[in-house]
């Protein structure tokens, strides 16, 4: 029996040999795509960028060490990540409820809750043994920030609004790790970055829940100050941890961190956060919660890249 190919035949033996080697790069890309979702890499590099970011503020670094600029952000992306996906792990059930969540990895059901579990572990663990690397209390820190967001923040979300405070905590403590891993310890710059953050988050995440209340709502989560959601009092919290900012942006200035430069951009930076709060209790629109979203989304490295530049030296 003839086992050779015929002319007619090779081309389409050589048509289904690419169809499977593009299906299969279609199904890696996919994965990968999944992977980034998983982890919120949106989300996880703008934490991470102020760990960086205060990591170089710290008065011990004095010359660019990018080996150890990397590492900082490599480490911080895998702990970041790894909290963002046991968080989806563990709400994948809310997740699939709202609109704006249903398509994520293991709310639409494209993986599993193990895998996703199991890739958190991995990255949180790799992460964390990167970050040991500067010192224990790095490590230490970045240990009691994925914590608190993927075990205290998560499950707080659907019993009341100070989950957003418990949130809060994590989501600024990138500062302190970045200053712990160019300072070797926690002094006075690295708990104003801390507080900065810290009180930034407020306006920040209220104004993202104003636009997506009716989601949040029909998952149980409880994420604006008042239990009735867009009132007036929710945007009066907005505007007060606005105004927090004004007193807390001067800090770096006076504690000899930062100069006159980086004073003035803070502070207009602090007024613009202000006026767009305002403007939200004013209109009490979603138009102007997105305002205050996009606002806050500038406001974060406007501030940090200015203290770096204006940074005093040591």
């Amino acid at each position: 029996m003839n086992s050779t190919i015929s002319s007619g035949e090779k081309p389409i033996r050589l048509m289904e040999q690419g169809n499977i080697k593009e299906s299969g790069s279609f199904k890696i890309a996919d994965k990968l795509k999944d992977y980034m979702l998983l982890v919120k890499f949106n989300l996880s590099f703008m934490v991470v960028f102020s760990a960086v970011i205060s990591y170089l503020l710290a008065p011990l670094v004095r010359v660019y060490d990018w080996k150890a600029i990397i590492l900082l952000f490599v480490g911080g992306m895998l702990v970041t990540g790894s909290a963002n996906a046991i968080n989806q792990a563990m709400e994948y059930q809310t997740d699939a409820m709202m609109k704006r969540t249903a398509g994520r990895p293991v709310a639409s059901g494209r993986m599993s809750v193990a895998e996703a579990m199991s890739f958190a572990v991995i990255c949180g663990l790799t992460g964390i043994f990167l970050l040991w690397h500067f010192n224990f209390l790095t490590a230490l820190l970045s240990v009691i920030s994925l914590f608190f967001y993927a075990f205290i923040y998560t499950p707080l979300k659907k019993v009341s609004s100070v989950a957003v405070l418990a949130g809060a905590i994590p989501g600024a403590m990138p500062c302190l790790i970045g200053w712990a891993a160019g300072n070797d310890s926690l002094s006075a710059g690295g708990w104003i970055l801390f507080a900065i953050q810290f009180f930034w988050q407020f306006p920040h995440f209220w104004a993202i829940a104003w636009i997506a209340h009716k989601d949040y709502s029909a998952a149980g989560f409880k994420l604006l100050p008042s239990g009735e959601g867009q009132t007036k009092y929710s945007a009066l919290q907005a505007v007060i941890y606005s105004l927090l900012l004004l007193p807390v942006g001067v800090l770096p200035y006076f504690n000899g961190m930062s100069g006159n430069i980086s004073l003035i951009i803070v502070a207009v930076a602090n007024i613009f956060m202000v006026t767009t709060c305002v403007r939200l209790y004013r209109e009490m629109t979603i138009q102007a919660a997105r305002r205050v979203m996009f606002g806050s989304y500038i406001y974060l490295p406007v501030v940090l890249l200015a203290l770096l530049i204006d940074k005093v030296p040591y």
